[in-house]
């Protein structure tokens, strides 16, 4: 299914925001990204943006793309927004690490080439 103006704009945000956090954290180890708050702060900054914009897109596109944990993804944004008291440095390294990659892999074909 072809996404609607308004969640391929959003899925654009998506994209960005996941392919800068690879860029943050390539070629930078735990322990580094452990004592880094900047860079930490920087990655948590775009993951609220993904789940933010996971949040807008619609009801129907998400039933149409099970295989991207729409939910899990919303979740993350909530804890970020909601409960930064409670963020794990861990959690936030394994987001970028090992979700944020497949999270490209899964948006990427989804996503129209934009207009030339």
């Amino acid at each position: 299914m072809l996404p609607e103006e308004k969640d391929a704009a959003l899925l654009w945000d998506m994209l960005k925001a996941a392919t800068e956090i690879v860029q943050f954290v390539e070629s930078v180890t735990y322990v580094e990204f452990q004592s880094n708050k900047m860079l930490r702060y920087a990655v948590e900054r775009q993951v609220l943006v993904i789940g933010e914009a996971a949040k807008r897109i619609s009801v129907v596109f998400k039933n149409s793309c099970p295989q991207i944990p729409w939910t899990a993804i919303v979740g993350q944004r909530n804890i970020l927004a909601h409960e930064y008291g409670e963020v794990l440095v861990e959690r936030i390294w394994r987001v970028s690490t090992v979700f944020v990659p497949e999270l490209i892999r899964l948006l990427t074909p989804l996503i129209p080439k934009p207009p030339e």
